[in-house]
């Protein structure tokens, strides 16, 4: 599934670096996540850099884009490894 930043988002400029899906951009107000490009770090690293890197958590499982690993993985070759 993509990940969503809450509300509650200090603008830390922590996450949005460590992405390498390009996912996670400056929205109107705080960062946003792009459900289209969050493979949730499958296919990079064991667990999202976003969450890890996050000094509040305030970064969570987006409730309406869940997808399984295997969705996450054919995301992930889409995005990285198009002809």
């Amino acid at each position: 599934m993509a990940l969503l930043i809450k509300d509650n988002c200090i603008n830390c400029d922590m996450c949005e670096p460590e992405c390498p899906n390009g996912a996670i951009y400056y929205g109107p107000e705080i960062y946003e996540i792009d459900p289209s490009l969050c493979t949730e770090c499958v296919g990079h690293y064991d667990k999202p850099t976003c969450i890890s890197v996050c000094p509040i958590d305030c970064i969570i499982d987006h409730p309406e884009h869940r997808e399984s690993e295997e969705q996450l993985w054919d995301k992930f070759v889409l995005l990285h490894h198009q002809p």
